[in-house]
């Protein structure tokens, strides 16, 4: 079994200082969401929505191999180490759009962005679970995205504000130089590294772990939930700014409505992560899917007003939040302890090469037919994906509060 910290207070502590880290690797990532749509059409002269969405593409690349690699580098170094890694990875990101000549820059900037994004949040949503009992995984996984999205949200608000008043770089990528060296210098100095114990066995290998994602049905329900939320996120963060300005919405308007998405979906997702330890995880995940569908058909008739937008990205947020911290509280209930890391780093880059995906679909779409179908194709694609849970996820332990019945062995 594993064996579990005694300290409570150590515990408790660690947290804390783990959750407010994942408030700054969100915020590293809020920085761009208003703010690098706008810096194509505006600084660059780029009119493709697809070629715009390239720079989501690089990212969701880099993310996708980094979420790999974190999951296994923490089962072999610690999670401490790979942290640290991130933050380095993570610190020229804004020096880069500001230097920028030209859009490859901006490209650029946002592979090494991935790179921070996979190795911090991988390491601070397995620290984070390390130190709670399984009992109350969905409360560990609800806390970091709750902070992490409330990071982005608060990033997304303050540089679209300080866009509008001055201009879309350099001003709002200052912050980014101070989030990265304040991130690097805690998790140098404050964070524990953690460490998972078992006397049931021999880890199984990695390979098997991988192999596993695919054949197992209930966890490649899981990824492919994930994937579709991530083609979401992508649409949401590539094309919103975008449609939005066209539509004749100022800088300040398009970072207001830009921040509510993370925002719902960021303070949502600690109750959500609570409540699926309660009530099971399938059923969130169901309805998450399905919201996260309703959203982006609002979205897709929206008109000149800003209320339709801000219901629109409302809905979608909240969806998300239902589905994200759950889904990988769900992967961690079936990975054995000692490949914990290595299988919720498999998911997340499952998860995260939606943003390719996500990329490519929104942006073709909208170039060949506008922003309108855009937005309802993948409404389309979440609400096909939410049937593919209700097919092939099996509940793990039954709907049980809390979830006692599930175990730290698959």
């Amino acid at each position: 079994m594993w064996e579990e910290n005694a300290n409570p207070s150590v515990r408790w502590g660690q947290l804390l200082v783990l959750a407010a880290l994942t408030a700054f690797v969100g915020a590293m990532w809020g920085m761009e969401r208003a703010t690098v749509p706008l810096i194509a059409r505006q600084d660059f002269g780029i009119a493709s929505a697809a070629v715009t969405l390239s720079f989501v593409v690089g990212f969701g690349l880099t993310k996708t191999f980094a979420n790999l690699g974190a999951g296994a580098l923490m089962d072999r170094i610690g999670r401490k180490r790979v942290l640290v890694m991130g933050w380095i990875a993570g610190i020229p990101v804004p020096l880069l759009i500001i230097w920028a000549p030209s859009w490859g820059w901006i490209v650029g900037a946002n592979l090494l962005l991935g790179v921070n994004q996979g190795l911090c949040w991988t390491a601070t949503i397995l620290m984070m679970m390390d130190v709670v009992n399984g009992e109350r995984r969905g409360f560990a996984t609800g806390l970091n995205e709750f902070a992490g999205y409330g990071g982005v949200a608060v990033l997304t608000l303050a540089t679209g504000f300080l866009a509008a008043e001055y201009a879309p770089r350099p001003q709002p990528f200052i912050l980014g130089i101070v989030i990265a060296g304040v991130g690097l210098a805690a998790s140098v100095l404050l964070v524990r590294d953690t460490v998972v114990r078992t006397e049931e066995g021999a880890a199984p290998s990695f390979r098997s772990t991988f192999v596993d994602s695919v054949r197992d049905h209930t966890l490649l329900s899981l990824g492919q939930a994930g994937l579709v939320t991530k083609i979401n996120d992508a649409t949401v963060w590539g094309l919103l700014p975008l449609a939005l300005d066209a539509r004749g919405f100022d800088v300040a308007r398009v970072g207001v409505v830009a921040a509510i998405f993370p925002l719902v979906w960021g303070v949502s997702q600690l109750g959500a992560g609570i409540l699926s330890d309660y009530l099971g995880r399938k059923p969130l995940i169901l309805a998450g899917m399905v919201l996260q569908s309703t959203g982006m058909w609002v979205l897709a008739t929206a008109g000149g007003a800003i209320t339709p937008w801000i219901a629109g990205v409302s809905i979608l947020g909240l969806g998300a939040a239902a589905v994200y911290p759950t889904l990988i509280a769900a992967v961690g209930d079936r990975a054995h302890p000692l490949r914990r890391a290595s299988a919720i780093g498999i998911y997340r880059s499952y998860r995260d090469s939606g943003f390719i995906a996500g990329a490519l679909v929104a942006g073709v779409l909208a170039d060949a037919f506008g922003f309108r179908w855009a937005f309802f194709a993948v409404g389309v694609i979440s609400l096909l994906s939410a049937l593919g849970v209700g097919v092939w996820m099996v509940e793990a332990g039954g709907r049980r509060g809390p979830l006692r019945a599930f175990r730290d062995s698959p």
